[in-house]
């Protein structure tokens, strides 16, 4: 599989995919997952609920974010795959990130359900052919991208928070 074609990827997810190197998405879950999730685990107990600024997201929030971030990017990639054309919602995560109550959640509990929800992406990509890697599609009303695209964006995404929270959190 090719790295992300960018001329077929909205400007604003370049960022993201440009964070991931590997040429294989597969191969990209097998090595970020297990760093990521490493990452988490090693986040020190009195960090959890630590904001660098009175309105910024505290890291169990930043989780939450990426929980839901990864199950809307999921979804997309699953609606291109299966060959859905409808224009697909987009996703205010500020909206989301106040109503989630992420901060309020246990530990332990939302690295789970992120673990497990990575585990579903993971096999998620790997039912996917090349015909549907390469499926292409519209969300956020005209913003374009396609299914492979889309592993990259979810694995680049979890590195850009994993840069914040090491350089403004911890």
């Amino acid at each position: 599989m090719p790295y992300p074609d960018l001329s077929r990827v909205t400007p604003f997810y370049h960022r993201y995919i440009r964070l991931v190197e590997e040429e294989d998405i597969l191969e990209a879950f097998h090595w970020h997952s297990p760093d990521f999730i490493g990452f988490l685990l090693a986040i020190p107990a009195d960090k959890h609920d630590f904001r660098y600024a009175e309105d910024k997201w505290s890291i169990k929030e930043v989780v939450q974010h990426l929980v839901d971030a990864e199950r809307v990017f999921s979804y997309r990639a699953m609606c291109f795959a299966r060959g859905d054309k409808q224009v697909l919602p987009g996703f205010d995560e500020n909206e989301y990130a106040k109503t989630s109550r992420g901060d309020a959640r246990n530990w332990e509990a939302l690295l789970n359900e992120f673990m497990a929800l990575r585990n579903a992406t993971e096999y998620l990509f790997q039912s996917f052919d090349a015909s549907q890697l390469d499926a292409g599609g519209i969300s956020e009303g005209n913003l374009s991208n396609y299914t492979l695209a889309l592993g990259y964006v979810i694995l680049g995404h979890c590195r850009h928070h994993k840069n914040i929270i090491t350089e403004r959190y911890l």
